[in-house]
């Protein structure tokens, strides 16, 4: 799934903009089950396929590369490819463990090349407008903020177990979606200071096993024999941010009925905003200005003057529909604007350094000792 968005984003991120960049040759798609590889190549316009990530670190004529597999395996994957001399971008989270996430970060710091993790939600238009909002002091001062990531991609107790399902305690939904909503909580709120409240569920037990490939999302045929499901299919808790803010987070991944449902709302000083993911080209902002009898939510469709739609959609005005896809276009046109070395003057935003990566993780492992401590408030180190 996200590998084919990361695919199809080199394809289009230059045609995006005015800036020029340096010619793209699209030239490997990797991938160890060898069908999945060969149907990804011919479909988003690369001129092989391999499969074995060896195959491309060894390559000559590859320098940038996006890592996309299951993250007990991005490690050693993301040291050879930098050991190797490439320019890497990593799905987030940046790992399965704070030791091998830190040990990245090490390893970024001494490359010669650029490393960046993807934290795609930064670069939705609306959640952008939200935090210019904030910074420009039309909201002013945040009091408290809300997400919920709700998904029901493991909804059904017959989805086969995969390595989605496996791990330590805060390694399921907290770990694919939270992150996701914690990383956004800080892009809004500020840096947070403490978690608390911690609580995770395991609400199917066991899931079949399947009888062929798996990728962890959608159905695939399954055998009669059961494996245990390990980690969290819900989970939940609350944030303190060093401004005095206070905030909620809740990610679900059994949540029938909502297959990609992210739901922001922010509060402050002067007014309040919300955002939508089913409804991604506009948000809802409340001003507490003017007359109070017609003070009240009001719909911003998303166009021309909002970040990342001026000259970035083929129809960037008002009205015309985008939604999550295109974040990983925005993202990937930023990771080879900063490796093309185009002055940030005149670039999109960068993406995160692995830093900012491991303190997500970091954020998620207090989050975890919360959890064991019974929803007790868990310090974040400075």
């Amino acid at each position: 799934m996200a590998g084919k968005a990361h695919a199809a984003a080199y394809r289009n991120a230059p045609a995006l903009y005015e800036s020029i960049l340096p010619p793209i040759r699209l030239v490997s798609i990797a991938d160890a089950f060898e069908p999945v590889a060969v149907a990804a190549a011919k479909r988003f316009g690369y001129s092989r396929h391999d499969t074995s990530w060896q195959a491309i670190a060894e390559a000559d004529d590859i320098d940038v590369v996006s890592v996309v597999v299951a993250n007990h395996l991005h490690r050693e994957i993301v040291e050879g490819l930098l050991d190797a001399g490439k320019h890497v971008l990593c799905e987030k989270p940046l790992s399965d463990t704070l030791a091998d996430a830190r040990a990245m970060d090490d390893a970024a710091e001494k490359a010669a090349t650029i490393a960046r993790i993807g934290l795609t939600f930064r670069r939705t238009p609306g959640i952008a407008y939200i935090q210019q909002l904030i910074q420009s002091s039309q909201l002013g001062k945040v009091l408290h903020v809300s997400i919920r990531y709700w998904t029901d991609y493991a909804a059904d107790p017959k989805s086969a177990i995969s390595w989605r399902f496996k791990g330590r305690t805060g390694s399921g939904a907290l770990a694919d979606v939270g992150s996701h909503a914690s990383y956004l909580a800080e892009f809004l709120a500020g840096s947070a200071s403490n978690v608390s409240g911690g609580r995770f569920s395991t609400v199917i037990a066991k899931r079949p096993k399947p009888l062929g490939f798996v990728s962890g999302h959608g159905h695939s045929a399954v055998s009669d024999e059961y494996d245990t499901v390990e980690n969290d299919d819900y989970a939940t808790f609350s944030l303190g941010f060093d401004s005095g803010a206070a905030g909620t987070i809740e990610v679900s991944r059994v949540a029938a009925g909502h297959a990609n449902d992210l739901q922001i709302e922010v509060f402050a000083e002067r007014g309040a905003a919300k955002f939508n993911q089913t409804r991604p080209a506009e948000i809802e902002l409340f001003l507490t200005e003017g007359d109070q009898a017609q003070q009240g939510y009001r719909r911003i469709p998303l166009g021309h003057p909002h970040p990342y739609v001026a000259g970035g959609m083929p129809i960037d005005v008002a009205g015309v529909g985008f939604g999550q896809n295109e974040g990983f276009l925005f993202q990937a046109r930023a990771f080879l604007e900063e490796v093309a070395g185009l002055d940030e003057s005149v670039s999109l935003p960068r993406n995160a350094g692995f830093d900012e990566g491991v303190h997500n993780m970091e954020l998620l492992a207090a989050v975890a000792e919360s959890e064991r401590l019974g929803g007790s408030v868990v310090q974040l180190e400075k």
